[in-house]
């Protein structure tokens, strides 16, 4: 069983307290690791708070070179790592490989935007009191950040956090989710071998009392946290005066106008449904199908997810396998139940074998219920029918949540009322929700958060303009 070390300012630190990393598949041991403490924590802060100054001061290039060999090596470790990702969340492995793809590029676009900085010449004499004077703005890293990534995506969401701090001049602090730390220690394996300054990215499991920390401690600056809600606005009120970005998830809706090719739009329906069994920020949760075609869209849904083929992660055609642990099951049958005894009809799936729980198709759900105004995280999804395209962006528009919506349109008139009328972070046309390319603003209104991820507009929230006032 391969052991992972703690890493901290380029010594291997271990501790009392073991972290078994568990397959949530088949239940064995992946690898060990360990969860720091408050001491483990203060040596880390004392050596990113030591090296912030050489940090900024690095040339651009150097910057830039870092993050492109960080790029460059996962791309020539992608097999070894997409494995190691599988096993830990239990990702199958196509889904595994295309993470690690996007975090090749995460970090490839943070190279070229660590180039491109923002500054500006300030014109300060369009008023009489700015006669000979001009403004000089340029833009300064925030200081120490805390970031906390969710199991879902444990090593692109990690990527968002850090290749974006390295950017800005940031020294970062990182806690991955215990339950899928190792590709996270995997990275920081690779960024310690980079001209970085050591102790500038620290990859750290931690027990509660020093993840609590990350929050409180006023040496951060800036606190960037993607997970759940209810955590996540508790965390924000807990911060004090640094900075926070929240990215909170929601329950995604998708309109399926009534000049859709269902055929067509199908194979991205299923993915945006059940890829990763849910469990993803910009799942697609509920669908509103125009009435003329929701028979079919039924029909086909449903034969297209019990296609789906149930299996080992590691298996490279599997499509669904299990949820990243037995709970979060339990929970799916336990909203499933709730929604059936409501009155919910079930038109596929609805149940559990061999510990993976079926994609689930349900309709006529109230929308009270936790299956559809709560974040389902897993593979369940409800449709309902419409009957005019107004309709549906209000029906989309009634929830806690707005994150990303989908869009399935012929019709330039109903794709800019969609635009100008949804109430989310991000409107994909003729896509399900969960489509995502690096480089775009992500994150949403309501319960989703608070701020935007994508690498130039997290850099810009780990940096501060300061002006400075000069004769001309």
């Amino acid at each position: 069983m391969k052991e992972y070390p703690l890493l901290i300012a380029g010594k291997d630190v271990v501790t009392e307290d073991h972290l078994n990393v568990i397959d949530p598949y088949n239940n064995d041991i992946v690898a060990k690791t360990y969860l720091a403490g408050k001491d483990e924590l203060e040596l880390a802060i004392k050596a990113a708070q030591a090296v912030q100054q050489e940090l900024w001061a690095l040339p651009t290039h150097v910057r830039a070179n870092a993050l492109e060999q960080i790029s460059d090596e996962l791309h020539d470790r992608r097999e070894e790592l997409a494995k190691l990702l599988a096993a830990e969340c239990a990702k199958p492995l196509k889904y595994a490989f295309g993470e690690i793809d996007r975090s090749v590029q995460t970090f490839k676009i943070a190279s070229e935007e660590a180039k491109r900085l923002p500054s500006e010449v300030m014109q300060l004499d369009t008023t009489a009191a700015g006669e000979n004077r001009e403004g000089i703005v340029k833009y300064f890293p925030v200081g120490l950040v805390a970031g906390i990534a969710p199991f879902n995506f444990p090593m692109n969401l990690v990527a968002h956090k850090i290749a974006p701090a390295i950017a800005a001049g940031c020294p970062i602090i990182l806690k991955p989710a215990s339950s899928t730390p190792l590709s996270s220690l995997e990275l920081a394996r690779i960024i310690e071998k980079t001209a970085l300054p050591k102790g500038a990215v620290t990859v750290l499991p931690m027990n509660r009392e020093s993840g609590n920390q990350l929050v409180t401690d006023e040496r951060f600056k800036l606190l960037t946290f993607t997970g759940s809600p209810e955590v996540g606005w508790k965390m924000k009120a807990q911060a004090g005066k640094k900075r926070v970005v929240l990215e909170l998830g929601g329950n995604a809706g998708v309109i399926i106008s009534k000049g859709t090719d269902l055929n067509k739009a199908l194979p991205r329906l299923l993915v945006g449904a059940f890829a990763y069994s849910g469990q993803v920020c910009i799942h697609a949760q509920r669908f509103y199908v125009h009435r003329s075609l929701f028979d079919a869209f039924c029909e086909k849904m449903k034969a297209g997810a019990e296609q789906l083929k149930w299996g080992d992660p590691l298996d490279a055609t599997t499509d669904i396998t299990a949820m990243i642990d037995a709970a979060n099951t339990h929970r799916m049958a336990e909203w499933l139940k709730e929604a059936t005894d409501a009155g919910a009809k079930v038109i596929s799936g609805g149940y559990e074998k061999d510990g993976i729980f079926a994609p689930t198709i349900l309709t006529n759900v109230k929308k009270e219920l936790r299956v559809c105004s709560e974040e389902v995280f897993g593979p369940i999804i409800t449709v309902e029918a419409f009957d005019n395209f107004e309709q549906a962006i209000d029906m989309l528009n009634d929830s806690k949540f707005g994150l990303q919506a989908g869009v399935y349109t012929d019709s330039i008139t109903e794709m800019n009322l969609a635009f100008e009328r949804i109430e989310c972070g991000g409107v994909i046309i003729n896509d399900v929700p969960t489509f995502r390319v690096d480089q775009m603003p992500y994150g949403g209104i309501k319960d989703s958060g608070f701020g935007r991820e994508g690498l130039k507009y997290s850099i810009l929230d780990m940096m501060e303009p300061r002006i400075l006032v000069k004769p001309k």
